[in-house]
């Protein structure tokens, strides 16, 4: 069994998570990777494509996705 690509990237998280766990990216040649950082282990994160990932972001940015 081969390893997955994500097992060999970068994982970041945001600096304004706490202690009990955040979000982590990480980002391949192909597909962008995210994941709780509470499970790095065992559970597959999910994958995006540069493209879906930029439209994210991009809605991310104005305000698309705020809580109420």
């Amino acid at each position: 069994m081969t390893e997955p690509e994500h097992a060999r990237l970068v994982w970041r998280k945001s600096r304004a998570s706490g202690d009990t766990g955040c979000v982590e990216v990480a980002i391949g040649p192909a597909l962008v990777y995210v994941r709780n950082s509470r499970y790095t282990d065992g559970r597959p994160p999910l994958e995006f494509r540069h493209e879906e990932w930029a439209a994210f972001l991009t809605g991310a940015r104005n305000g698309e996705f705020e809580l109420p």
